[in-house]
């Protein structure tokens, strides 16, 4: 199962890295003229950014406490607010009938409380 927990944060970490890299780095003017990115349409080029930073830093919360052994604790709660940012996506798609996306935002999402149940449970690092 531990090995499991890791793969799920790997694939995590690497959606959080992608999704945080364009929403950063792409202008939001390209961002919302692509599938999926519609919704930045109607967001502030400070909150797409904000989203994007904090989606990179999730990407480093998954992995890297457990790997450096410093704060591991902070895997099973980066999962928990990434739980949160799903739900958010979720809604925000939903709204604007992206279905797809809402179904990959929920697979996402079962991931991070994957991950979650099992390093705040029997898999924590502490022990």
């Amino acid at each position: 199962m531990n090995v499991a927990l890791w793969i799920a944060g790997g694939l995590l970490a690497a959606v959080a890295l992608t999704g945080g890299i364009s929403k950063t780095l792409i202008p939001k003017a390209k961002l919302s003229a692509q599938h999926g990115g519609e919704w930045t349409a109607a967001a502030s080029v400070g909150f797409v950014k904000s989203l994007g930073i904090l989606e990179l830093l999730a990407a480093v919360g998954l992995l890297l406490p457990a790997v450096l052994d410093i704060a591991p604790f902070m895997v099973p709660v980066t999962a928990a607010c990434w739980i949160a940012l799903m739900v958010g996506a979720m809604i925000t798609h939903g709204r604007i009938g992206q279905f797809r996306l809402v179904l990959l935002n929920t697979v996402y999402l079962a991931l991070a409380v994957f991950i979650a149940w099992g390093r705040f449970g029997p898999w924590s690092f502490g022990g």
